[in-house]
This record gives structure tokens, C-alpha cells and sequence, in this order.
């Protein structure tokens, strides 16, 4: 296929894993067939064993949305796909692996009609090892069946609405695949993963390797470059466990501002210097800490100016219509004075964070935690609530794995608004299991343990707070020893963390010439106000947190409009709503005391 045809068919043609690259591979994304299963019969019609089916997709967009060519946005529970796969000659001898990105929620893939694998969890990354079922120079016919119940009180779903039409905080839908599919071939024993530890007070970077399979006298080496240039590099005995340390003689700081970033080479090779494995990465040198009641970036004090950004499109629901969309939101980010962002109810695109790494721009990653019956307000009766312990537990740690390399995140929130508990024991001994699964994964970050409320142990005190009023606003942050939403259950938690709105605003402002995008639009405060009403309310709002001496950083509601609700400093289709150097203005502002 030449180059320009490829630029049409394939969408999201960018290496889906930029920390983890490797030059040979293959998108599957594209026309596939699908069929949605209405009755949910199709594994007793056979459909496991199908040769296409009649109806057309574009992976990976899921179907709900325009862009997959579909837009079905009733509630699709099981919805089967198809295409066939090439594998090429050269790949013999080889470990040929099947990724995906994310398929909401749970899915079993076939090969020829078996099954080659399944995975729980909508939102995690998957590897399906195809080496026993797929042989090279030969074609197969690959086929997902995904299913996704969200009304059974079971899964998570993030702001997806539980019912057909969106409503409040709650949008379109997104079920089946929805981030990219791809396939490598990479030898036995190839390096399966490294994690990498920035040591911003030392100089340094430690990497530890896990391999595919282990063998003996195999050689796996780091190299740390800088402008093309190998500054550091260190070769060990591959083997799980056996770490390397890199020393900087004149180490650059990973930063707002100046984001620099090192480039990383891994090589694996035999005791003959046969290359069996060759990765691409990066990293940045960076330290993120708490202290005193504040956050503390590279040893020096940040106030935190975040936005909420939930990462819906017009067009690709979930899904970004291309790379190109994930920079710009970032980039509208920055143009309006923010220094980064809570990522709410979703995890984003690999490819976010790789731009947010290049751009230097700060993000908390959240768990899609909404839609977990462990909380009242999604299943009041479920007496199965429990049995979302351990899926969310797995699919989180997942998440963790994935994205614990990039500098750009700075914290962690697990949870999200968790009130309505069955058990308040329960309540505080699941979120402190979680707060401490997290700590144990990464010791690197602090951890929101429960982005605005019930907190039961936390390093970042968050709350909620949607007065619209500046006094009323002050009135809340003063009172002692800290706000609590629900002090009775909160009070055994608060041990003099930071204290951050990481939601406030919401100021609901529809542009004039533009009407509402539904007839159940909302925002927060008085509707109808004018821009300049808007903005001195947004200013008035901000400059009371900015001011108040016991505040670490805010979190403004929010980046865009998202269909029904329309408060965000952008419109949905991400054209500007307000004055934009009143706005940069506004949340450029910081108190003496940032250095940042």
C-alpha cells in the first residue's frame, strides 16, 4: 500500500506506546466489520467462527461515535468485531504479540475461531501472545466480542451516562474498542517493560528491566542521550532484578517551562552481540514532594493553577479524532494561564502524556472510578457490590504500570467523590488499601486517595466547592481545623496535608449567537449571564484562592463544554468563549510564594 493511500484508511497512525517504541510494527486500525448483538446470541450463531460481518467500522472509534461511522448511542451491551491479519514471513521464530489500547469492558478474542485470550477492565491496556495460534506468511481471521453491561451495577464508566439520554454530569457512551490495535514480533526473550526512576537530588536514574523470558549470559544494556550524545550508559546481566543506576555529571531538570527531556535506549543482546532487542524511550529528571503543607516541584514551592479536562470530543466521544487533538488541548490549556490539569473519570491516551511530558504540563491521572456499586449512588441495592473490588484493584494497577514513567504526572487519584457507602468501615478500610496499593507501586508521587470526598488517607486534601459567591467561597476555606463535606466521616483523615479546590467554577456561559446544546444545558450560578458578568465572577472566584494563605491550588471547572454542560472556558468544539487575555489573566495568577 503507498504512503498516501495508508494516510486515508488508517486513522491514529502514531505510535500508540511512545515511552516503549520499537520501529517494527503493525496498525490494525481502520475498516473492520462489526455486528451489534442485540439479543446476545452470537457466540450460539456461531459468530466466533465468522469470515466478516456486514456492517463496516472504523477502529478504534467506538461505535457510539461519528467518527467509526456508526453513531449508535442507545446502549450497545455486546457488539462483536472482525478483520483479517496478515502475518508476515519474517516474523517466524518470533513472539508475535496483539496490543490494544483499551475495549470497554470485558472482551474475548478469537483466531480462527479459538479463543486466543480475554481481558476484564475498560480502560487498561492488553496483550494477547498470538505466538501458539498465529503462523507466519499465513492470513487469520481475528475477531472481538466485546461486552459491556454498565446498568448492572458492576463496572465502572467514568462520565458515561448509566441512562439513554446524557444528562448532568454524565455524556455519550462508549463501548467495544476505543484506543488503537497493533501487533510486533520481538524475540523470546525480549524486554517486556523498565520501569525508570528519576533521583532529582542525586543526579540520577534507576532502571529496572522485566523480561519476556530470561536466559542466561544475555546482556542488557542503558544508554542516556542527550542531543544525540550518550551521557550515561551502563550494561548488566539481563536478568529480573538486576537494575542500573545512571550518574548525570551535568544533570538538566525535567520543568514547567523547560521540559527537557533525555532520550533512553535499551538494548538486549547474546554473549555473541546478536541484537535480540532494541526499545526506544525517554525520561525526564524531575521530583514532585510534599512538605509543610505544600506541594513542592524539583525542591521548590508550586502552586498548582489546574484545569478539569475529561477528554471528550465532538466527534470521537473517548476516542481523539488524531494525535494532532491531544497536543492542542493541552496547548489551549496553556494559552489560557493553567499549569496543567486533573484528568477526570478517564485515562487518557499514552499520547496525551507524551505531549504533556514534551509541553511541561502537570497532570493528576484519575481512575474512571464512577459507576463502582460500593457507593450507594450507583447501586443502592447490589448485594454483589464487592465483587468490583477486584477488578477495579487489577485494572488499576494495570494503569499504574502503563503510565508510571511519565514526568508529567505528578500525582495519582485513585477515586473520585465517594459518598453514599454501605459500610463506613468498609469505605475506609477499601480506600486505604488502595491509597497504600498505589504508594507501593509508585513511593514516587502523592496520592489523592479520594478526589474531593470521603477521605480516609490521603496526601492531598481536595474538596468540592461550587459557591458562586466569593465571600461564601472564603467562608468555606477558613473554617477549622479544615472543610470536610462530611466532617463526621472525614475527621480521622485530616493530618495537616495540602489543601487544594481541586473542582471550583463551573460557571455556566453559553456565547452569544450560540444556543444551547440541549434542552437540559447546565452550568453552575445564574444562567444567562454575559462574558464580562462571567469573567468577573471566574476572576473574583480564582483570585479568592489564589489569595488565601492555606490553599495549595485549585482545579477550575472546566476545559471545555461537554455537551450538556457548558461550562468550560472553551466551547466543545474547543473555539474560545471568553476574552483570551482576560482569561489568561485570571488563571496565570499565583501567590508570592510559588516559585513557578
Amino acid at each position: 500500500m503507498n504512503e498516501e493511500v495508508f494516510n486515508m484508511t488508517i486513522p491514529r497512525q502514531e505510535y500508540p506506546r511512545p515511552q516503549f517504541e520499537r520501529k517494527e510494527w503493525m496498525n490494525l486500525n481502520g475498516k473492520w466489520t462489526c455486528a451489534i448483538d442485540f439479543s446476545r446470541s452470537g457466540t450460539e450463531k456461531g459468530w466466533a467462527q465468522t469470515a466478516g460481518f456486514e456492517q463496516t467500522i472504523t477502529v478504534p472509534f467506538c461505535p457510539e461515535s461519528r467518527l467509526s461511522g456508526i453513531g449508535f448511542t442507545d446502549f450497545i451491551e455486546v457488539i462483536w468485531y472482525h478483520r483479517k491479519i496478515d502475518i508476515p514471513t519474517e516474523w517466524s521464530g518470533r513472539r508475535i504479540l496483539l496490543h490494544f489500547g483499551g475495549v470497554d469492558y470485558r472482551c474475548i478474542i478469537y483466531l480462527d475461531g479459538k479463543e486466543a485470550g480475554r481481558h476484564t477492565g475498560g480502560v487498561s491496556p492488553f496483550t494477547i501472545d498470538l505466538t501458539e495460534c498465529a503462523k507466519a506468511g499465513k492470513t487469520h481471521d481475528l475477531v472481538v466480542k466485546a461486552e459491556d453491561f454498565m446498568r448492572d451495577g458492576l463496572q465502572p464508566f467514568g462520565k458515561q451516562s448509566p441512562t439513554f439520554q446524557s444528562r448532568a454530569c454524565n455524556y455519550t457512551r462508549t463501548t467495544g474498542i476505543w484506543q488503537t490495535v497493533w501487533m510486533e514480533a520481538v524475540s523470546p526473550y525480549a524486554l517486556k517493560s523498565c520501569r525508570i526512576i528519576p533521583d532529582f537530588d542525586n543526579s540520577a536514574f534507576s532502571f529496572f528491566p522485566v523480561f519476556h523470558a530470561e536466559k542466561r549470559n544475555l546482556r542488557f544494556t542503558v544508554n542516556l542521550l542527550e542531543a544525540g550524545q550518550i551521557v550515561a550508559s551502563e550494561t548488566v546481566r539481563a536478568a529480573a532484578g538486576n537494575g542500573i543506576t545512571l550518574k548525570l555529571k551535568n544533570p538538566k531538570a525535567w520543568e514547567p517551562g523547560n521540559p527537557f527531556l533525555y532520550d533512553v535506549r535499551y538494548l538486549l543482546e547474546d554473549e555473541s552481540g546478536n541484537v535480540l532487542d532494541r526499545v526506544q524511550s525517554y525520561a525526564g529528571l524531575r521530583k514532585i514532594h510534599i512538605e509543610d503543607g505544600r506541594c513542592y516541584l524539583n525542591n521548590r514551592p508550586i502552586f498548582l493553577r489546574f484545569v478539569l479536562d475529561q477528554g471528550f470530543y465532538e466527534d470521537g466521544i473517548w476516542t481523539a479524532p488524531d494525535d494532532a487533538a491531544l497536543r492542542r488541548d493541552i496547548e489551549l490549556s496553556m494559552k489560557a494561564g493553567f499549569n496543567g490539569a486533573r484528568l477526570h473519570q478517564k485515562i487518557f491516551d499514552e499520547r496525551f502524556h507524551y505531549w504533556a511530558d514534551r509541553l511541561g504540563y502537570l497532570t493528576w491521572a484519575e481512575y474512571p472510578s464512577w459507576g463502582i456499586s460500593f457507593w450507594q449512588h450507583f447501586s443502592k441495592t447490589n448485594p454483589n457490590y464487592n465483587l468490583t473490588f477486584r477488578n477495579y484493584l487489577t485494572e488499576w494497577a494495570a494503569l499504574l504500570e502503563r503510565d508510571v514513567n511519565h514526568p508529567s504526572i505528578i500525582a495519582w487519584s485513585p477515586l473520585n467523590e465517594t459518598c453514599g457507602f454501605h459500610d463506613l468501615d468498609e469505605h475506609r478500610r477499601f480506600v486505604s488499601d488502595v491509597y497504600d496499593l498505589t504508594h507501593m507501586l509508585d513511593s514516587t508521587r502523592p496520592v489523592n486517595d479520594s478526589s474531593g470526598y470521603v477521605h480516609a488517607k490521603t496526601d492531598l486534601w481536595t474538596v468540592h466547592t461550587y459557591q458562586q459567591d466569593p465571600a461564601e467561597l472564603r467562608e468555606i476555606l477558613d473554617r477549622q481545623p479544615v472543610y470536610m463535606h462530611f466532617p463526621e466521616e472525614e475527621a480521622q483523615a485530616w493530618h495537616g496535608e495540602p489543601i487544594l479546590a481541586d473542582e471550583y467554577g463551573g460557571v455556566k456561559f453559553i456565547p452569544e449567537g450560540r444556543k444551547p446544546y440541549a434542552e437540559n444545558s447546565w452550568g453552575y450560578g445564574k444562567a444567562a449571564l454575559s462574558r464580562e458578568e462571567a469573567e468577573t465572577r471566574i476572576a473574583a472566584l480564582t483570585e479568592c484562592l489564589v489569595r488565601h494563605p492555606r490553599i495549595a491550588g485549585y482545579c477550575y471547572t472546566q476545559l471545555t463544554d461537554i455537551e450538556q454542560e457548558q461550562n468550560g472556558i472553551y466551547n466543545y468544539d474547543r473555539t474560545p468563549k471568553f476574552n483570551e487575555k482576560s482569561v489568561f489573566d485570571i488563571f496565570s495568577m499565583k501567590p508570592e510564594w510559588s516559585e513557578y
